[in-house]
Formats: structure tokens, C-alpha cells, sequence
């Protein structure tokens, strides 16, 4: 049972791993390919949030924000594939922030083709986050049973 939780965490955080190894391979000095990607989804959410909430948002270097990603991914992958709660944290992290912002479906109008697809990656991506809070969950309540039951006090014998 443990090789295969072991296989299957290597195997759910493969995503996150080869993502990370991409990113930091082409990063460059200006950030690379993702850094240039993401500037106009980035722009796009900073807009939509600052319309809704009246809000504005600090200025960010992408190169920063790409670079904080990498390592997100990176470092949270490599503690996930050990079963770390840590590693599984820093993963939701990257996908609570990265989701709304990389698929920004809300931008377009559902009879567009980029509606459809981006709204496919979000829920996919949704998945992924809802993963990550099943594996905390589950994390917690062994760690808590095994609390409870270590902790039952021994009846008396008179």
C-alpha cells in the first residue's frame, strides 16, 4: 500500500515537476517564455480586479512572479512525492494564485472558441487544487485518530 501511494503521489506531482523543470529551462535573463506569456493574463486579472473591487494592485515584475512559480512548484513537488503536508500546501498555494490568472475564461464570451478551452483548464485545474485539499484532509484526520487513540486512558484495575 505504500508503493503505491508513493507511485501515485510521484505521478499526480509529475505535472507540477516537469512544468517547473520547463519554466526554469527556458528562464533567461528576462524570464523566459512564461514571464512573456503571462504579462497580458496577468494585466488582464489586475484590470478585472481593480474594476470589481476598486482595488489597485502593486506593480509586479514577471520574472519575480515566474521565479516564485518555479519554486513553488519545485520545492512543493519534491516534498509532495515524500508525503509531506508542506509540499502539499505550497502546491495549493501555487494553484489557489496561478488558476485564476492563467485561465481567465471570465475574459471571453462563451460562444468563443478560447472560452471553451481556458474554462477546460480552469475545472482541470480545480481537480488538481481539490486533490491537494483531499490529501491534507486525509493527512489530518490520521494524524488526529492516531492522537485519540494513543492518548485513551488505560481502565483501572481494582
Amino acid at each position: 500500500m505504500e508503493l503505491a501511494s508513493f507511485v501515485g503521489r510521484a505521478l499526480f506531482v509529475s505535472v507540477f515537476i516537469l512544468s517547473a523543470w520547463q519554466e526554469f529551462d527556458g528562464f533567461g535573463d528576462d524570464g523566459g517564455r512564461a514571464a512573456k506569456s503571462l504579462r497580458p493574463k496577468f494585466n488582464a486579472f489586475v484590470s478585472h480586479v481593480t474594476t470589481h473591487t476598486g482595488q489597485q494592485l502593486p506593480p509586479v515584475d514577471m520574472k519575480i512572479l515566474v521565479a516564485a512559480a518555479i519554486a513553488l512548484k519545485g520545492i512543493g513537488g519534491l516534498l509532495f512525492v515524500f508525503g509531506s503536508s508542506l509540499g502539499a500546501y505550497l502546491l495549493l498555494l501555487h494553484q489557489a494564485v496561478a488558476t485564476p490568472i492563467l485561465y481567465d475564461f471570465y475574459n471571453y464570451d462563451v460562444d468563443k472558441k478560447e472560452f471553451s478551452q481556458l474554462f477546460s483548464k480552469f475545472t482541470q485545474s480545480l481537480a488538481l487544487l481539490g486533490a491537494l485539499l483531499f490529501f491534507i484532509g486525509m493527512k489530518n484526520s490520521r494524524r488526529h485518530g492516531r492522537q485519540l487513540r494513543k492518548k485513551a486512558p488505560k481502565a483501572k484495575a481494582n
